[in-house]
This record gives structure tokens, sequence and C-alpha cells, in this order.
């Protein structure tokens, strides 16, 4: 079997952790990489701080294979992700030079000054690679396996499309579901057993609540089909057998 492909994410902003804004990119990431073949295994939220940023960068890069940041690359004082990215690194910070003459053009071509605070979009750790932004220009970066992008929803999703052709994907995980008609305490000890059984897919069990009845989605998943399709049927099998 192919060697896993995991990823962790690191959402950037007061305004997340503060309520004012609802995080939509977590969501997202989780099911394109799914999609990939990669494991997005650990979300951080941490706030407009550098030494902050700088920990869950540093953490999180040594262990996964991909890291991908989300917030605080924009025009204005509090965006300091790219130089907190860069300390993490021990980096310069720097404008760099296609960044700033795909903006410069921009701006030429609205007739609107290209301001000082507008070079800070420009700004990236020395040494970083462009990720193209086809929404508003102003780009994300790549520095080793570290990506750093927008938080704006439309463009970070654009940018993760510039992206995606650069990763390494893994083999996919599937999934089966079996729908049980019964509560979590009925199926409890009987699902711990087929999941001993089966130490190479991942069995979980998902309650629900309607019209007055307890049930339970149970999903299988791994990324070897006979094995998976194994656990599925001994599922199906115990829930059959405790329904008759």
């Amino acid at each position: 079997m192919s060697q896993t492909v995991t990823a962790a994410m690191v959402v950037i902003g007061d305004e997340i952790l503060s309520g004012r804004t609802k995080d939509r990119n977590v969501g997202f990431v989780a099911d394109y990489l799914t999609n990939l073949g990669i494991d997005l295994k650990e979300v951080r939220i941490v706030s407009d701080d550098q030494q902050d940023i700088v920990d869950a960068v540093n953490a999180l890069r040594h262990r996964y294979t991909y890291v991908f940041t989300s917030g605080g690359i924009g025009p204005t004082h509090d965006d300091i992700t790219a130089e907190s990215v860069s300390a993490a690194f021990n980096l310069p910070c720097i404008h760099h030079p296609e960044a700033m003459a795909l903006l410069e053009a921009r701006y030429a071509e609205m007739d609107t000054e290209f301001t000082e605070s507008r070079k800070r979009m420009a700004r990236t750790t020395k040494g970083a690679e462009l990720i193209e932004n086809p929404v508003s220009v102003a780009p994300g970066f790549r520095i080793e396996n570290v990506h750093v992008m927008a938080g704006v929803p439309k463009i970070m999703q654009a940018m993760m499309d510039s992206i995606a052709p650069t990763l390494k994907g893994g083999v996919k995980m599937i999934s089966r579901t079996v729908d049980c008609p019964h509560g979590e305490g009925r199926i409890g000890e009987p699902l711990s057993t087929i999941q001993d059984a089966n130490p190479h897919t991942m069995i979980g069990s998902y309650p629900r609540y309607v019209d007055g009845k307890y049930s339970t989605q149970i999903v299988v998943r791994g990324r070897d089909k006979d094995l998976v399709d194994a656990a599925h049927a001994t599922v199906e099998a115990m829930v059959a057998e405790i329904s008759s």
C-alpha cells in the first residue's frame, strides 16, 4: 500500500476566534484533500500573533507532508502571516519581485495607486514560489511544504485549484455506510469486536435521533477495497442479526 500523505491546516485570524467571521475554509480543504487522497490530520486556529503563528507552523510542518495556512496576507497592519512564516523558517520576509510586478500591473490597469499598503500583498518568505490567484491577482506563496493562502473563501478555493497539480496524492480513502435502526448502546460491544478484528479499517458510528427514535449510521473507511468490503459485510451481518 502506498505511503499515506498527510496534511495540517493553520487558520489565522482574531476575527475567526472572536466569532465575527465564520470559517468556511476548513471543510472545503478537508473535502478537497480527501478527493486527492491526502489525509487532513490536524487543524489549528490561531490569533494574529506572530509567535502563535510561528509555533503552529513549526509544529506542523515537521509532522505532516503538507501544511496549508489561510488568512493574514492582505494589505492591513494586522496581516502578519508572511512575516510570521518567514520567522518560522528563520528567513527574511521580502517583497517578491514577481508579485510586485503582478500587482503593479493590476493597479495600473485599474488606474489605482499602488500604495505601500497594497505592496504588503507582495510580501513572501525569501525563496518562496508564488501561488497563483486568478480572482484578485494578489498571490499566495509556498516555502518548502508550507502553502500560504488567503482567508477569503473564494480566493482560497481558487488558490487550492492552482496548487492541486503540485500535490502528491495518496491512495484515496474508500467508505461504506450501513444504516442501523438501533442506538449505539445496542451495537457498541459487537461493533468494538468487529473493529478489533479489522485493524486496517476505521469504523465510526454516528448516532441520530429522528421522530423520537434513535438510530445509528455506521461508516467503514479504509484504503484497501477488499478489507473495507469484508468489514462492511461483517457490520451488515451484525446489524441483521441484532435486528432479527
